[in-house]
């Protein structure tokens, strides 16, 4: 049976002024939201959605939300009683603080700003930065560590956790592997050209590997040209700026990741946030921004432009694109696509959101994406019409002032991109795309069936499991581990406080029995650890607006 707390084509289900209204006049039966044909918003979803969009945000039960604020209360006072301890000399201070010499000085580490990490944090630090010893593929190899002092340091001690099933990496194809017959070529790249290239792109770094790499980064994604980057977070914060400045409008998602906020803030441009996938809200910023101008002046907006991903990382949602992008094409705005997690892990051919929806690339004016997940390596790019590549080759100050890809790395890329497009002979890269869609539904019907509150779209391979409160993130991550399984989990002010969370990420590289293994463990830690807490009730993420009409130009 559906959820019914589902969001289709981005529309939440509303249980009361709705449900007398379940059976339109057009015969078409309303389950789990809005489906395919039905008309919402003053647009039939059907010509903007090629297939069924549906989404999860179920929300807790009030209880949950209560013992969670309670959960943090508790732990904030303690947190300052020991601070008064420590103050007074009855606990030993591991903190970092001021030499005596600057006791005058306005704080170098602000003490507040550190209560979190002190008193909180420190608690359940041994879940993270754990130094893993082997490649990470569906499994990896883990150095035992253990404290003696409560979190503040740790020791090795010299043991490794062998086969420990990996469900925290981005490694959505599987790429990540040492199989030498696959880095064959990577081998050979690495022996022709050694592993760094000590100069940037417009210096003496744009060796024959980047123009190929770029040639086929263009041709995979069906634009004129691209341009790749060392890093993928830099592809972000360093771009924006170069494409956008003083006078101009970025509207940015409220869950956009950190690189296209920090890349947004160097920008010097005005900065506006809209709802997460909210339609009504995106509109609304727009109209307002083409009506009243800039502030004071009122003068015209020298761009405006939106900024979104295809898969968020820490909710598992996909971006509705058809309808920002006619939402874009109606009020003359422009389009920047952060595809980092979904290159690779969705669409048919892996060819990220854009393929997804049925789309045309041209739709969307700046397409950037990374290698660091679905292709097993480092880097990123922005593609898109040969003009603005041609700008950012002059402007970027990625291209200016950071060093090039590293050559190894690069033939990487081109070795998993064109598996990927079959031109190294093999259906290899679409089995993986396909295993991926396999691996991920069956994961997250499971997780349903459980009854665990789980967030996002049904094809993302990102899986949001809510644990909520604070006690639960360390024991959860804990009790994994000891069944073998690493797991990432995530907490405030990552999150909001209330919705703390262990993040899955599924892989083609699974084989079903690691995901059975993973799900048995879960069934029986989410009965110890009280985590079942999905009602199907109505969604946390309402609509921003009660506006009955929204019209979208094709």
């Amino acid at each position: 049976m559906a959820n019914p707390s589902a969001v289709c084509n981005g529309h939440l289900h509303h249980h009361h002024h709705q449900k007398q209204n379940n059976v339109l006049k057009s015969g078409v039966c309303k389950k789990n939201g809005i489906t395919k044909g039905v008309k919402k918003n003053g647009v039939t979803n059907g010509t903007l959605y090629k297939k069924t969009f549906i989404e999860h945000f179920e929300q807790a039960p009030m209880y949950v939300a209560v013992l969670t604020f309670v959960g943090f209360g508790v732990g904030t006072i303690f947190g300052y009683l020991r601070d008064f301890m420590r103050a007074w000399g009855l606990e030993k201070r591991n903190v970092a603080q001021e030499r005596e010499q600057q006791k005058d000085f306005v704080p170098l580490y602000q003490d507040f700003e550190n209560f979190y990490t002190r008193n909180l944090y420190m608690r359940i630090r041994d879940n993270w930065n754990r130094p893993i010893c082997s490649v990470p593929g569906p499994q990896f190899d883990l150095m035992e560590r253990v404290t003696d002092d409560y979190n503040w340091t740790f020791r090795f001690t010299g043991r490794t956790i062998k086969n420990v099933i990996n469900m925290g990496s981005y490694n959505y194809l599987g790429f990540a592997e040492t199989d030498p017959n696959a880095l064959k070529t990577v081998t050979k790249e690495l022996q022709r050209y050694g592993t760094g290239i000590c100069s940037t792109r417009q210096e003496m770094g744009t060796l024959d590997k980047h123009v190929e790499l770029e040639n086929l980064v263009a041709k995979f994604l069906g634009v004129e040209d691209a341009m790749v980057f060392g890093m993928g977070f830099a592809t972000n914060s360093m771009n924006i700026p170069a494409l956008v400045g003083k006078g101009c409008l970025i509207l940015s998602d409220e869950l956009n990741h950190t690189s296209l906020v920090l890349g947004a803030r160097l920008s010097g441009a005005t900065i506006r946030i809209f709802k997460h996938n909210n339609m009504q809200s995106l509109e609304k910023l727009l109209r307002d921004a083409i009506i009243y101008g800039q502030p004071r002046s009122r003068r015209a907006w020298r761009k405006i432009i939106i900024l979104v991903e295809g898969i968020y990382s820490m909710e598992g949602s996909i971006v509705q694109l058809p309808e920002i992008v006619s939402l874009k094409k109606k009020y003359k705005a422009y389009l920047y696509l952060d595809e980092a997690h979904s290159i690779g892990a969705v669409g048919a051919t892996g060819r990220g959101v854009v393929e997804y929806f049925g789309m045309n690339p041209d739709d969307v004016d700046v397409l950037m994406g990374t290698f660091t997940k679905s292709f097993g390596a480092a880097g990123g790019y922005i593609a898109g019409k040969k003009g603005l590549v041609d700008f950012l080759r002059t402007h970027s100050h990625s291209a200016v002032y950071a060093t090039s890809m590293c050559p190894p790395v690069a033939e990487q890329i081109i070795r998993a991109m064109k598996c990927l497009m079959g031109l190294d002979g093999t259906t290899q890269g679409l089995q993986r795309v396909r295993q991926l869609g396999k691996n991920t539904r069956y994961f997250r019907r499971r997780l349903h069936e459980m009854g665990f509150i789980i967030y996002g779209n049904d094809d993302s391979p990102v899986v949001p499991l809510l644990l909520y409160m604070p006690g639960k993130i360390g024991a959860f991550a804990r009790r994994m581990l000891e069944k073998n399984i690493g797991v990432v989990v995530v907490g405030f002010p990552a999150t909001p406080i209330t919705e703390s969370r262990a993040r899955f990420c599924v892989s083609a590289a699974h084989t079903r029995e690691m995901l059975d293994t993973v799900l048995n463990a879960l069934d029986e830690l989410g009965d110890f650890l009280q985590l079942k807490y999905s009602r199907y009730s109505k969604s946390s993420h309402p609509e921003l607006y009660e506006e009955n009409r929204f019209e979208f130009e094709d």
